[in-house]
């Protein structure tokens, strides 16, 4: 079965206690694991402003998961997305050869740090 590489960004809605974010943020990582994913990569971004309301919310808690899997899988986690109430957006993409090497990039430090000069 052949694996893509994919991104996966969810926003859960401010409301929920540390206990339940952490929860939510469990269920999907086993969602993943459960159908087959590798995870390559998780980042909790933390409570941050939203662009425009969604839901009568100005926040919300993002959480990001980077994993391989087949392609049955996307289908499988939009559901469980759709089902889960604490879930206000979510966005699954495929990642091509330039956006893994830039994600290794970043998550190696090297690629949104400015150039340091040198000044003896």
């Amino acid at each position: 079965m052949v694996s893509n590489n994919y991104e996966t960004v969810f926003i859960l809605t401010p409301v929920l206690s540390d206990a339940q974010m952490k929860d939510t943020v469990d269920k999907f990582r086993k969602v993943l694991t459960d159908n087959g994913a590798e995870l390559v990569h998780e980042d909790n971004m933390g409570l941050r402003k939203l662009a425009y309301p969604i839901q009568h919310k100005n926040t919300g808690y993002y959480q990001l998961f980077e994993f391989k899997a087949p392609g049955t899988i996307i289908d499988k986690l939009n559901t469980e997305y759709l089902r889960d109430e604490r879930i206000i957006r979510h966005l699954t993409i495929s990642l091509d050869k330039h956006a893994q090497a830039y994600n290794e990039k970043k998550r190696n430090g090297q690629v949104g740090k400015k150039k340091q000069t040198e000044n003896a």
